[in-house]
């Protein structure tokens, strides 16, 4: 049996699913062609194939989920990956921490971001933007209905501008769901035991 990681950690575990996830070999029409929005130079996880049971609803997940990660515009690619690591924390999904820190640490050559968020958490010495990001991520996934205007105002004095608050808001809210589907439908293991 293998071990459920309950540390975080920078290097994405083996998700171990605990619905059978559809076998390629036999998938339907339509399980096929809801794979096929999954970006084509990555192997089909566990998840997408597990998710892939309903082809209808993620053949609407997966372009919703790629239009909030990885758009044009907006808020950039790794703080959307610093936002999607602090609502995994607060979510405690380790596997989704895992694998948005180790993002964030490729997309910025940096990994001492990440070691200070899963030390710290909120109260990381980060730079004035990266942590209005970041508490921000984790006051929105731990109690949305606490997010004021004074947190908008913390944000724009921080620099973002009104199209990066919205992409924040997005990337956390998508962690928010996505964090609840990862726990109830797998765990993070470690298979070198």
């Amino acid at each position: 049996m293998s071990r459920v990681i309950q540390d975080f950690t920078t290097t994405v575990p083996f998700w171990q699913p605990r619905v059978t996830p559809i076998d390629l070999d036999d998938a339907s029409k339509e399980q096929r062609e809801a794979l096929q929005v999954t970006p084509s130079n990555q192997k089909v996880s566990e998840y997408v194939l597990v998710l892939a049971r309903d082809a209808e609803t993620l053949k609407k997940r997966t372009p919703l989920f790629n239009a909030i990660m990885y758009n044009r515009g907006g808020m950039s690619r790794a703080e959307r990956e610093l936002s999607a690591t602090g609502a995994s924390v607060v979510n405690h999904c380790v596997y989704c921490a895992a694998v948005h820190a180790s993002r964030y640490n490729q997309l910025t050559k940096d990994v001492t971001v990440m070691e200070r968020v899963f030390a710290d958490g909120a109260t990381a010495k980060l730079d004035v933007r990266q942590s209005a990001i970041l508490k921000f991520a984790m006051k929105l996934s731990r109690t949305p209905p606490e997010v004021t205007a004074d947190d908008m105002q913390r944000l724009r004095d921080a620099g973002l501008e009104s199209d990066e608050i919205l992409d924040l808001i997005m990337s956390t809210s998508l962690f928010g769901w996505a964090n609840r589907l990862m726990h109830t439908l797998g765990d993070p293991v470690d298979q070198s035991e």
